[in-house]
């Protein structure tokens, strides 16, 4: 049985409820992300492939 994932609204999102965001959530053994407008499509990026995306957004 998966745990439950709490879900937490990215700090960089707008402040309006009905505005589209990143949300993450954590596990005990990876990190979630998904879009606020599409809450069933969920990435679960390995901790290289989540930097590598990071570092991409960076520059």
């Amino acid at each position: 049985m998966s745990p439950t994932l709490h879900w937490q609204k990215s700090s960089f999102s707008g402040g309006d409820e009905d505005e589209d965001c990143l949300e993450i959530a954590s596990s005990p053994t990876s990190l979630h992300l998904r879009e606020s407008d599409h809450p069933t499509t969920i990435l679960s990026p390995t901790p290289g492939a989540l930097r590598a995306l990071l570092n991409a957004v960076k520059a």
